[in-house]
């Protein structure tokens, strides 16, 4: 067997190889993730520990979230896309994943090589334990995102072909187990059945994006009445918090592990951005697409590190807490604490976008059990930053040799000697 499935012909996109709403999609969505998390962190230091609060705790300020909780656009544009470039790929199908298993994974490696060794370096400088190990864990938990995208392109082969064959019952069944996985999670107390819903919701959203591939998503405009109305109806009469986010102190997050309001506040925003798609391009700019696009990855990564830099220098060294949110001192230092951020993060861009380019090496084609195998090994190696993060340990260790190996398992093979005449 040489292939992971039968290429399946009428799942080819009919879309153009660079559709720019996906661009636009995408960049948007990784702008808003660093935004987000450059605004909302409130952050106090007694001269021992540091601790971090929330700024979307605020009363009422949740409904930002079902605007700023991004993910699922960015699995719907990740969902397009991959079914574009998957039709427009050649025979072997564990070679696209291959492909995009190395795009992956290659940013995380100099990340690793500064991660690692990093707080050992500044725990020598004298610099307090408490919030250094707070900077290295965020930094690696927050790459969840990139262990759930992992399944969804190794997924990708498959799930096409399940979408030629089913169509619309394929989201259907996914939006149905996220029901039961929230049904048995709330009437039992069972917390970690929660989490079969990384699955059920964020690839149900990331199907929905092969029916834009195919110009099928059609009435937007139902999608994005429903999805909301939905997300509304849960969070009124069910036990769902209002905010898409985790917040501290709460009881429940729509987000760990994800639930079905987040879904449904997913299929409102997919609709309502389908829905504004020819206004959403006019205001684009291509230019900003074409230089942010290969810059992506590199923004995900670095942004939490240049966070932790300018708090460290401000917070930690300088003693300047985070005003209360909504104050007046708030807005005034916001436009500063944002204009500090951009300065740590140019030369952060400057310097490791080059890494989002894998090296253009005579890649051989693994098998299928190779190509799966490769995928799990950095699949565990991001779900072990994801875990515990960059602290000081054997875990970083062993995620960047699991790294490691997935990326060896797509290497070029051995040159052969040619046989004999």
């Amino acid at each position: 067997m040489t292939v992971l499935v039968d290429r399946p012909l009428a799942a080819k996109p009919r879309r153009p190889a660079r559709d720019p709403f996906l661009d636009l999609l995408r960049v948007a969505g990784m702008a808003l993730v660093v935004l987000q998390h450059w605004t909302m962190p409130v952050l106090a230091y007694d001269g021992v520990r540091l601790t971090t609060g929330n700024a979307l705790s605020t009363p009422g300020v949740w409904v930002v979230t079902w605007i700023s909780q991004v993910m699922p656009l960015v699995f719907f544009a990740g969902g397009a896309a991959n079914a574009i470039s998957f039709g427009r790929s050649g025979p072997s199908p564990q070679a696209w994943v291959a492909v995009r298993l190395r795009r992956l994974a290659w940013p995380l490696l100099p990340l690793a090589a500064v991660w690692i060794p990093l707080p050992h370096v500044l725990l020598t400088l004298g610099v307090p334990e408490q919030p250094l190990e707070v900077g290295a864990r965020l930094t690696g938990q927050l790459l969840w995102f990139l262990a759930v995208y992992l399944l969804a392109v190794t997924a990708t082969p498959y799930a096409l072909r399940l979408h030629e064959r089913y169509g619309w019952r394929v989201p259907a069944t996914l939006a149905a187990g996220a029901v039961l996985t929230d049904v048995a999670r709330f009437s039992t107390g069972f917390e970690p059945v929660g989490y079969l819903n990384i699955v059920f919701v964020w690839l149900a959203v990331h199907q929905l994006g092969f029916f834009y591939a195919q110009g099928r998503l059609r009435r937007p405009w139902a999608l994005a009445a429903g999805g909301f109305a939905a997300a509304a109806l849960l969070v009124s009469q069910g036990p769902y918090p209002g905010s898409m986010i985790g917040l501290p102190g709460a009881e429940v997050s729509n987000m760990a592990p994800p639930t079905l309001a987040v879904l449904a506040v997913g299929l409102g925003q997919v609709g309502l951005a389908v829905l504004l798609r020819p206004w959403l391009l006019k205001l684009s700019s291509g230019r900003v697409l074409a230089w942010a696009g290969p810059r992506i990855m590199t923004a995900y990564l670095w942004h939490m590190p240049a966070l932790f830099a300018v708090t460290g220098v401000v917070v930690v060294l300088l003693g300047v807490d985070t005003p209360a949110p909504g104050s007046a001192g708030w807005f005034a230092g916001w436009p500063v604490w944002l204009g500090l951020l951009c300065l740590v993060m140019w030369p952060l861009l400057k310097c490791f976008a080059r890494f989002e380019t894998p090296p253009a090496l005579p890649y051989g084609t693994a098998g299928v059990g190779g190509t799966l195998a490769a995928a799990g090994l950095v699949g565990g190696g991001v779900l072990t930053l994801t875990v515990g993060g960059f602290a000081p340990g054997t875990g970083p260790f062993l995620a960047v040799l699991a790294l490691v190996g997935g990326l060896l398992l797509t290497a070029p093979r051995a040159m052969r000697p040619a046989p004999a005449q």
